[in-house]
């Protein structure tokens, strides 16, 4: 039988998938309407989301009768895939950040998709905090690293946000590009720690010691021991 805490991350998993295909074509749908890479763009992002959303239902609906050295082979491969999206996403910010820079590409305003930057604003703060809980209190490096891709997706939000709203309210383009290559830079550092973290895979579902060091860390706002 599983765990409540596998089933927990399972269901996590789901949600994540749903929520950000969902996202993917209402952003993608408003894109269009509007002209908006910035919409386009996050539109990709929710897809790649999505993608990692899927590697931890991969992960957690494993079969029963693996051996902890194959459930642990199953986890440092999720890290390394979950790691490589966050260089995946990078990459196409930066890419649209200096493309719209270089080309003077202007946003065009859209009140559905700042209405899509708000839900998201609400939606992935809650799920990376219950994702990161759950990763934590099961000792998997994946979750917890799948956390922090809804964060960056959070991230991306208020950089939508941001952009959309004074490019709507002032005309302010730059915003939204700009605000675009401070996110590469936290990125591309979470996919560095997310790969490196594959070294120190030792956790609980890996039939380890669940006070592994991915295992021991404190979601933001959190003190130790709490």
């Amino acid at each position: 039988m599983k765990s409540s805490l596998q089933k927990q991350a399972l269901l996590l998993s789901y949600f994540t998938v749903g929520y950000n295909v969902l996202e993917c074509a209402v952003s993608l749908f408003a894109g269009y309407l509007s002209g908006s890479i910035a919409l386009v763009g996050f539109g990709l992002d929710s897809f790649v989301e999505s993608l990692s959303g899927g590697v931890m239902i991969w992960r957690f609906a494993r079969r029963e009768d693996l051996t902890p050295a194959e459930e642990e082979r199953i986890e440092r491969r999720a890290i390394r895939i979950v790691g490589c999206t966050f260089f995946i996403l990078g990459a196409y910010v930066l890419y649209e950040s200096g493309h719209k820079l270089i080309f003077r590409e202007i946003p065009a305003p859209s009140l559905l998709g700042i209405g899509i930057a708000c839900a998201s604003l609400i939606v992935m703060p809650v799920l990376f905090y219950l994702k990161y809980r759950t990763g934590r209190a099961m000792g998997s490096a994946s979750l917890m690293a799948d956390s922090k891709q809804t964060l960056a997706c959070a991230m991306l939000s208020v950089a939508l946000l941001v952009g959309l709203g004074l490019n709507y309210l002032y005309g302010v383009w730059q915003a939204d590009p700009v605000i675009g290559l401070v996110i590469v830079a936290l990125l591309l550092r979470e996919g560095y720690r997310t790969l490196k973290e594959e070294r120190l895979c030792s956790c609980a579902a890996c039939g380890c010691p669940a006070s592994a060091p991915a295992a021991q860390e404190n979601p933001p706002g959190e003190k130790p021991g709490s």
